[in-house]
């Protein structure tokens, strides 16, 4: 008996980008400043999404860019910020002028939402709230007797994404994705988040063969059932970093910081560096192959 044929997952940017429609719910990895899905973020500009809710562990540029852009309609996270690069102006801007709406969870709270989606469970408890002000104005988080000792515990409601978007060192066109043995914490965040949504789109900074994902299994542990589409996306981070392939691109950081003064000045940034070009690689020609040798870090996998 022949064996069914291997079904591509692989589909383009823009393609990856309409499955996010008006008013989801997104779920976008990495972690604060690193690793961030950022092409996918341009690529949802250019088609002017709408209405979006962003569920995170802490978030940077990411949700930044999206509320300067208008797309944003809710964002549920434990930090908005761009570290050392200081404020996150567009993302104040909005919740100042009441244009977006911020529910704030505990880091840890944020990650235990995930892992309720991951374990098929609708809360998760969690008993280190007591005291503080977070309970005070979050209201979807409920207080309930722990039933083995009587102890008042809150519940924390599952992050529930209706897509999470990560990206990725490496997979093959059916979907299995290739984390590091070796990793930090975005990483190791992107498959908790890949583990708790039906619908996960990869980009990827290279598709492999079968051949190489059979030589390396033991880095697969996001498998291509959990996979509904992936997308070969270089430099698919920049200008955050990607652990083993590139660095984060501090001075184009610091002149989106710059930009993001003003709606104004970040109107004209959107325009150069998002609308302008036609697509993500025209963004690359942007940059310039110098700039990006640059940054170019010889990590390896194992």
């Amino acid at each position: 008996m022949s064996k069914a044929p291997l079904v591509s997952k692989l589909i383009s940017l823009p393609e990856a980008a309409r499955r996010v429609p008006n008013g989801a719910r997104l779920a976008l990895g990495g972690f604060a400043v690193y690793q961030k899905p950022m092409a996918f973020v341009r690529e949802l500009i250019r088609q002017n999404r709408r209405g979006l809710t962003v569920i995170g562990s802490a978030n940077s540029f990411d949700v930044d860019m999206l509320a300067g852009a208008g797309c944003l309609s809710r964002v549920e996270t434990s930090y908005v910020g761009l570290e050392k690069h200081g404020l996150a102006r567009n993302f104040r801007r909005a919740v100042e002028g009441g244009r977006l709406k911020v529910v704030d969870y505990p880091e840890m709270a944020c990650w235990d939402r995930f892992r309720a989606n991951q374990d098929n469970f609708d809360f998760w408890p969690a008993k280190f709230l007591g005291g503080n002000d977070v309970v005070t104005y979050n209201d979807e988080i409920k207080t309930f007797p722990c039933p083995i000792t009587g102890r008042t515990l809150h519940a924390f409601p599952a992050a529930n994404p209706d897509v999470v978007v990560i990206h990725a060192i490496a997979a093959d066109e059916q979907g299995n994705v290739v984390i590091p043995a070796r990793r930090l914490l975005p990483q190791s965040g992107d498959v908790l988040m890949g583990r708790s949504c039906e619908h996960v789109i990869v980009t990827a900074e290279k598709i492999v063969p079968k051949s190489f994902i059979k030589r390396h299994a033991r880095f697969v542990e996001l498998p291509s059932y959990r996979i509904s589409a992936v997308v070969e996306v270089p430099w698919g981070s920049h200008p955050t970093p990607t652990l083993g392939r590139y660095l984060s691109d501090d001075g184009h950081l610091d002149s989106y910081v710059e930009a993001s003064a003003t709606d104004t000045a970040f109107a004209a940034y959107l325009d150069e560096w998002v609308r302008r070009p036609a697509d993500h690689f025209a963004y690359l020609d942007k940059l310039g192959s110098a700039q990006l040798s640059r940054l170019t870090d010889l990590g390896s996998l194992a």
